[in-house]
């Protein structure tokens, strides 16, 4: 008999915890966001559109080493590399991204891109409109995925080399 009314006083006291949690919540104030007539908040961890990052000088920090694209699972990265000349340098390496392709068909914002970085070229931004009824118009490519060019930087103007028989 005592071990029926254990049993009983149990499970009353589950249904009045449960309850009571139910209770807290409805009258707890809704929490609404109105998007799209004010801005939503975001946390700072959000992964959203990415972007690629650029130095204090305006130089690209992208060395095309391709290690965002080894550890991207959907394989959506594509990158093409060129080599920096002395007339024009695009990045502080030796080389540059001359293509930079995401297929946001495919990317799952795991994020794995932006740890395998070793120069902090790629990152995380706060875009999040990237809905689109053509599927083509989601792939970004450098220039949407480009960060501006920081205010007051001054970019590396290399000079020419002398001829090599002047003095």
């Amino acid at each position: 008999m005592a071990n029926k009314l254990e049993e009983i006083f149990s499970a009353a006291a589950a249904v009045a915890k449960g309850m009571s949690v139910t209770i807290k919540e409805m009258v707890q104030p809704d929490i609404t966001e109105d998007y799209p007539d004010a801005p939503p908040t975001l946390e700072e961890r959000y992964r959203g559109k990415h972007v690629l990052q650029r130095d204090e000088n305006g130089l690209e920090k992208c060395v095309a080493c391709f290690l965002c694209a080894a550890a991207c699972p959907a394989q959506c990265i594509y990158i093409e590399a060129a080599e920096n000349t002395e007339q024009v340098r695009i990045s502080g390496g030796e080389r540059y991204a001359k293509a930079y392709n995401i297929d946001y068909n495919r990317c799952i914002f795991c994020g794995f891109c932006v740890e395998a970085c070793p120069t902090d070229a790629i990152t995380h931004g706060h875009g999040f409109e990237l809905a689109s009824y053509n599927t083509s118009t989601l792939i970004y490519r450098k220039e949407d995925l480009l960060a501006p060019m920081p205010a007051g930087a001054k970019p590396v103007v290399i000079a020419p080399a002398p001829p090599s028989g002047a003095h």
